[in-house]
């Protein structure tokens, strides 16, 4: 794993994350998880269960949002036949600690364990999928490195093959900070998975350029994946550029690789 602690030490770090603590109470039909990441400190996941047969998404969500937020927005991946488990980070929503990338990195394999092992004692369904969104992306691509067997397939929307390249195109200072390694190691990665891939970028993203995610594409050694471009969208506003677009090809997606003979490439 990629040594983020030069990162998280220096003053880039407030520039990088914007935690905001807020909550809601639970919709109808969901339920709240918090999982111990270190002694005193929990992450708080949020499962919106529209029904146990259909599959699930464990999402990773963008900067300075919290899992609170999709209560509006689990819905529609309802109307697609898909159940939502929204991850928060520390610092984030209803979890405890502050935010960091060595934190980001490491948590979300205990979250990914957690959501596993509650999905499975609650019998809801054995069908995960990953799916990270922006700053999300980090946690995805990284699970989906780690556990080709226990996913069905990587989601990644608006986000980036290395935080080191976001760095360098926000013109963020980082003087005396060595980041070719964690760059390196990040594309190394993304090499190395195989499992189906969709990746949805806004035409017009200024903060996170449309070609991380075409070099994201490329670099992902999966025989299933697909690129898909939304038109005229840009970082924040991409769901609703074209929402009968976004979630037909979530929905698409997800039932694809549920069979494994089925084509993704465009």
């Amino acid at each position: 794993m990629a040594d983020y602690s030069q990162i998280d030490r220096s003053p880039l770090i407030s520039f990088l994350f914007y935690p905001r603590r807020d909550t809601t109470p639970c919709p109808e039909g969901a339920f709240d998880l918090l999982v111990p990441v270190e002694k005193g400190i929990s992450v708080a996941c949020r499962f919106f269960a529209g029904h146990p047969s259909w599959s699930w998404i464990l999402f990773f969500h963008g900067n300075g949002e919290v899992a609170s937020d999709y209560d509006e927005i689990a819905p529609f991946y309802h109307q697609k036949e898909i159940n939502l488990a929204v991850a928060d980070y520390r610092g984030y929503g209803a979890s405890g600690g502050s935010p960091g990338f060595t934190y980001l990195i490491n948590d979300g394999h205990l979250v990914f364990k957690a959501v596993r092992e509650e999905l499975s004692r609650k019998g809801l369904g054995e069908d995960l999928w990953v799916m990270g969104r922006s700053m999300g992306s980090l946690s995805a691509v990284e699970l989906a490195h780690r556990y080709p067997e226990e996913m069905k397939g990587l989601i990644v929307e608006s986000g980036f093959a290395s935080v080191t390249r976001l760095i360098k195109h926000l013109n963020l200072p980082a003087r005396g900070l060595n980041l070719e390694p964690i760059e390196e190691e990040r594309l190394a990665m993304i090499r190395q998975i195989t499992m189906p891939a969709l990746i949805i970028h806004g035409e017009l993203d200024m903060l996170v350029p449309l070609q991380e995610a075409k070099d994201l594409y490329r670099s992902l050694n999966s025989s299933k994946k697909k690129l898909v471009i939304i038109p005229r969208a840009d970082h924040n506003t991409i769901m609703f550029a074209d929402l009968k677009q976004y979630f037909s090809e979530i929905q698409e997606f997800v039932q694809a690789t549920k069979q494994s003979k089925t084509s993704l490439h465009p």
